[in-house]
């Protein structure tokens, strides 16, 4: 069987050369910032050209590295123009584009998960991929019982390339975040290893799915298709029409884009209570509009377990965050992990930090943007901000790693649908602690 595209010596290559560039335009800031030029300046011309060689290379690779790449392209909404504008195209492909494995290698797949007779188990096959993913792609075919299907394969060496891009990934997290002194990146990173190492297990996939399905069948707003057969590194699902998230961010009436954002910050929501899982891979290749309304959900390789939902002080917190209860936040916050022991902080000062992000459940409604995102990012990275050092006192406990990927995440996505929400009554259906809280 073929391996992925590019040899490991290649994609090592060519990874490597992120922690370098990272630090070596470090170095230069450094020499620009003893040169007498504004620290924001420097600051801003280390970020754009880090982002400008981290889409470059993650843009060249699949595996590990494609995986980092998609979750990046969710907040290109955030980019000034002038250096979104030229990787916009190479971000959108991030999003569902793979190379195709040929059909040889396909068959031969199938054939080890399935048995020598796989052709027996279906009335058609179509050889070519109907989409793809960092370590999988995807083809149309007809089950034997007659059902339309969708036919996901491995990528033959993908757990090999994913574990050696990770690793390289993190070197870079690493060096970006050693001089945050509120983080403990180690425990974080190793959490992340576990978590994506756990997609290539498609049998964990097929049975996350299933569980997805039975919890919404019937459900009016969402579709979830469910599994025919899951093996070690095949997922056979019903398949599952509609138009791609994207196309809705990209050419969407102002009706779709509200039905779409409604329905995509209930389900990352709902998913927990009903499922007893998280959807942790809010990327708009996941999901689509159908034409009755519904939201479509794909892909379950990545999911949190949270067989009691989502913690319900997280609703509280947030619902104190938005009263102005300084003291009760912080407390909050230092009892779940998110600020160190040794971290002294304002209240006042990190409830102005996080203040665009309680922005959205301050009214009925709230129309996400992408001006909205530009904005934000800028308001919390911006060290000519007072609060700008607040950032730095924080801390991601590890058990709230895919809870603050989907946060986070979330928010890219609905910026770039720009959508109309109503925010906080989804908060409150949806999200536990949030309800019991008066605002």
């Amino acid at each position: 069987m073929s391996d992925l595209p590019l040899s490991a010596v290649r994609r090592t290559a060519k990874l490597a050369t992120l922690p370098l560039g990272f630090a070596g335009r470090t170095a230069l800031g450094i020499g620009r910032r003893v040169g007498g030029r504004q620290a924001e300046m420097v600051a801003a011309e280390v970020q754009a050209r880090t982002a400008e060689q981290l889409f470059k290379v993650l843009g060249e690779l699949k595996g590990g590295a494609m995986k980092f790449g998609q979750a990046m392209s969710i907040f290109e909404a955030a980019l000034p123009e002038e250096l979104a504008g030229p990787y916009r195209a190479t971000l959108t492909k991030l999003q569902d584009a793979a190379p195709p494995m040929p059909a040889a290698t396909v068959h031969a797949v199938l054939a080890a998960e399935l048995g020598a007779d796989w052709r027996d188990r279906f009335r058609s096959f179509d050889d070519r991929p109907a989409a793809a993913a960092s370590i999988g792609q995807v083809h149309r075919g007809v089950w034997e019982d007659g059902r339309q299907v969708a036919v996901k394969v491995q990528y033959p060496g993908a757990g090999q390339a994913l574990v050696s891009d990770l690793n390289q990934v993190t070197r870079v997290a690493r060096l970006s975040a050693g001089w945050i002194p509120g983080l403990d990146i180690g425990p974080v990173l190793d959490e992340l290893k576990r978590r994506v190492s756990e997609e290539l297990d498609y049998r964990l996939e097929a049975q996350a799915q299933h569980q997805f399905a039975e919890a919404f069948a019937g459900d009016p707003d969402f579709a979830v298709p469910d599994v025919v057969v899951g093996t070690d590194h095949v997922v056979v699902g019903e398949w599952l029409d509609g138009t791609p998230l994207s196309r809705v961010i990209s050419s969407g009436t102002q009706e779709q884009r509200d039905t779409a954002a409604s329905h995509y910050l209930e389900f990352l929501l709902a998913g927990s209570q009903r499922a007893g899982l998280l959807h942790a891979d809010p990327h708009p290749g996941n999901f689509r509009l159908m034409s009755d309304g519904r939201l479509g959900v794909l892909d379950f390789g990545a999911v949190n377990r949270l067989p009691d939902g989502l913690p319900p002080h997280l609703g509280s917190l947030l619902a104190r965050g938005l009263d102005g209860d300084a003291d009760a936040v912080v407390q909050g916050l230092r009892q779940d992990g998110f600020l160190k022991s040794s971290i002294d902080v304002d209240g006042t000062a990190l409830l102005e930090y996080l203040e665009p992000f309680l922005t959205p459940a301050r009214s009925d409604t709230f129309r996400f943007t992408r001006q909205f995102l530009r904005e934000l990012f800028a308001h919390i990275n911006d060290p000519r901000r007072p609060q700008w050092s607040i950032g730095l006192k924080l801390n991601l406990p590890p058990q709230y790693l895919l809870i603050h990927r989907v946060w986070l995440g979330g928010i890219g996505v609905l910026c770039q649908i720009e959508g109309e929400v109503a925010v906080r009554d989804v908060l409150a259906r949806h999200l536990p602690g949030f309800a019991a809280q008066p605002l």
